[in-house]
């Protein structure tokens, strides 16, 4: 039976597709749902293992970077998501995804619901749209790999992170939260345009004390094909696209937390 991944689509929303597709080609089986669908029956969320709510400017952003659906979420769809997170399954934001589940609160999460950071203008006070180095520190994120580099693009306007307080980042780090920073191309921290909005520390993204919440604000769905990478014709082409490695690993922690649901069924038959 096949990973079911729920790809939150709104007004505004334009990464839906790649998102889809990036899930597709590691084995998942996807659904496009616009959020009036899944407000008008929140249970329809039970049919997934992972929700994705996938970049692009919802709403056109004009309450700020991801607030009108955040507030939509959090008034309507709250006691599903509740459940959803329960049970231990995945939930990812890229770009203005990652914007969404900070201003509910689900990110950083040290408190859940209660927002503790934002996503605000880039320094530059413009919108960047360019491919950045991330690297992982140790993290407890199941979906990032500690010390592995990805090359993958930005494109974003509110992308600077900034926590609520220097509390809630020391806490951050040492929860393991921190999932990638911006590097520059020998691995290294530095400041624009390897860091394209001044986010502090560096993040590019960040996970729920779990490790089950993602929020990113670089595309790994922008770079699921060897193609999509702007240094093949210098480098050759790769097997695949980096960005790949983050959706194939959360179908396999959503396999693999499946089977083990079934061994211990099995077991207590």
């Amino acid at each position: 039976m096949p990973v079911r991944v729920l790809v939150l689509r709104t007004a505004g929303t334009n990464c839906d597709q790649e998102t889809e597709f990036a899930f597709r080609l590691v084995g998942a089986e996807t659904a496009r749902l616009h959020v009036n669908e899944l407000r008008g029956d929140p249970a329809r969320l039970s049919d997934f293992q992972i929700l994705v709510i996938p970049g692009g400017f919802s709403y056109g952003d004009d309450l700020g970077a991801g607030k009108v659906l955040a507030n939509e979420m959090l008034a309507k769809l709250r006691p599903a998501l509740e459940e959803f997170l329960e049970g231990g399954k995945l939930v990812i934001g890229i770009c203005n995804g990652f914007q969404v589940l900070v201003k509910t609160g689900l990110l950083p999460g040290i408190e859940r619901w209660k927002q503790q950071a934002t996503l605000t203008f880039n320094d530059s006070n413009r919108f960047e749209d360019r491919w950045t180095y991330l690297q992982s520190p140790e993290n407890r994120c199941v979906l990032a790999q500690a010390g592995e580099r990805l090359y993958l693009p930005v494109a974003h306007a509110e992308g600077k992170f900034i926590a609520e307080s220097d509390e809630i980042l020391e806490r951050m780090r040492g929860n393991g939260q921190i999932v990638y920073r911006y590097v520059n191309d020998e691995g290294e921290p530095a400041a624009y345009p390897w860091n394209p909005n001044g986010s502090v520390d560096n993040i590019a993204a960040i996970c729920d004390p779990t490790g089950r919440i993602l929020g990113m604000m670089p595309h790994p769905e922008r770079h699921s094909l060897p193609l999509h990478d702007p240094r093949w014709p210098l480098e050759g082409l790769k097997e695949e696209g980096e960005g790949l490695r983050i959706f194939r690993r959360a179908v396999r922690f959503t396999e693999g937390r499946v089977a083990a649901a079934l061994g211990a069924r099995a077991g207590a038959g």
